[in-house]
């Protein structure tokens, strides 16, 4: 079976109701993710300039990425790359003035920039261990996007060699993006001086004397937010393309331009992007329809991945041979499967914890209810009956043939 995105093995998998639902919630998930890139690119564009209108950056942000991806795929691709250039030059800056500062014993206001602000101001758990947990809500919205690899593998060149080299590099950019300009920002600054609303990362280049550092941190903040709504629109228009080619979706979002872009799924996100700018004005301000937007993307993309693993599992257990052969495998395997369900369990209980994002847990079952609607409505069509027999069939077959495999082994050992 070809694969178009990682809703097609939860298909294969698990059975069509996955696909459908990983499908349609993961291109949810996206939807609302560009909705909260929008929201943050009028922020950012409005602090760049103040006197201009929200409505003005939202809707050309989204007239902008339409035109990026309506050529070729290859456009995303180019686009993706300068995004990426932008925000690693900044990180790196960033964590070269931070050394720079913290080994020629710069000192300010806070007090000296020292490695020792890290532990010192009430420790790692300054606000007990609740606080602690509350700050996975963006946390687990920070690291939306790593799961994008399952829906390029259709159109990745050389993709045995490619898929995991991009994979493997993953664990690096974590490092460096995340966690080294953490650990580059808190002893420079002590965290007891940050403030919301105010950017840790213009406060430590304006402390190194660099005057422009509100402008130029702003623009890579801009790029950033555009790269992330980009990879929103790329991921969705393939989602619905795919669900479309399934009969999960309308044909209509089936077709592709002579270019070979999905055009009318691409149209369809775009449309529905435009909502964050009625959010703009609806919400008191940015911040709040910001907070809003990320804690529903991140509650439903907890849906997502445990599909993606639950589908890992099923593969391991019904296609044993073809994991054995494979040259790309799991670090840790089942095992570290269950930790991660574990994890996410623990997220899932970090989310209680606050009321902003105990809302948004609550009102998610809301979307699956309307999902649940839809599915027993279409899985009634001829078509979605012989998907479902096709793949009780295959089951069937596949277990056969595991059984007659370990028969097999078992009589060679005798």
């Amino acid at each position: 079976l070809k694969y178009k995105s990682f809703s097609d093995f939860a298909t294969d998998l698990l059975g069509p109701w996955a696909g459908f639902f990983t499908g349609w919630t993961y291109w949810f998930c996206w939807v609302v993710t560009g909705i909260a890139d929008d929201i943050a690119i009028s922020g950012y564009a409005n602090k760049l300039v103040p006197d201009i209108p929200l409505w003005i950056p939202g809707l050309a942000t989204v007239a902008i990425l339409l035109l990026l991806n309506l050529p070729t795929v290859k456009a995303f691709g180019e686009t993706e790359f300068w995004f990426a250039l932008i925000k690693i030059i900044a990180i790196v800056a960033l964590i070269v003035t931070g050394l720079a500062m913290i080994f020629t014993g710069f000192t300010s206001d806070a007090g000296p920039a020292t490695f020792s602000n890290l532990w010192s101001h009430g420790g790692f758990f300054a606000n007990e261990f609740i606080g602690f947990a509350a700050g996975f809500q963006i946390a687990v919205f920070a690291f939306v996007g790593m799961e994008l690899v399952g829906t390029t593998a259709a159109e990745t060149k050389d993709p045995e060699k490619n898929l995991p080299k991009a994979i493997n590099s993953i664990p690096v950019r974590v490092l460096l993006f995340y966690l080294a300009a953490l650990i580059i920002l808190m002893p420079v600054t002590p965290w007891t001086e940050f403030r919301a609303g105010h950017s840790p990362f213009i406060g430590m280049f304006s402390l190194a004397g660099l005057g422009i550092a509100a402008t130029v941190v702003n623009l890579v903040v801009l790029a950033s937010a555009m790269s992330s709504a980009n990879s929103g629109i790329y991921s969705t228009s393939r989602m619905v393309f795919g669900l479309a080619q399934e009969g999960d979706a309308p044909a209509v979002f089936g077709r592709l331009s002579p270019r070979k872009v999905p055009r009318n799924a691409l149209f369809l996100t775009c449309v529905l992007l435009l909502s964050g700018v009625v959010l703009l004005y609806a919400g008191d301000n940015v911040g709040k329809a910001f907070d809003m937007v990320t804690t529903v993307s991140a509650v439903c993309f907890m849906f997502v991945w445990p599909i993606i693993l639950a589908s890992y599992l099923a593969y391991r257990k019904r296609r044993a041979r073809l994991h054995e052969a494979s040259a790309f495998k799991m670090p840790g395997g089942r095992a570290m499967v269950w930790v991660v369900f574990a994890f996410f369990g623990f997220v899932l209980w970090a989310l209680t914890t606050q009321p902003d994002t105990l809302m948004a847990l609550l009102a998610t079952p809301v979307w699956f209810v309307v999902l649940g609607i839809a599915w027993a409505v279409l899985r009634r069509r001829p078509v979605h009956v012989a998907r479902s027999e096709a793949f009780r069939a295959r089951l069937q077959a596949e277990v056969r043939q595991e059984a007659d495999r370990e028969g097999g082994g078992a009589g060679t050992a005798e």
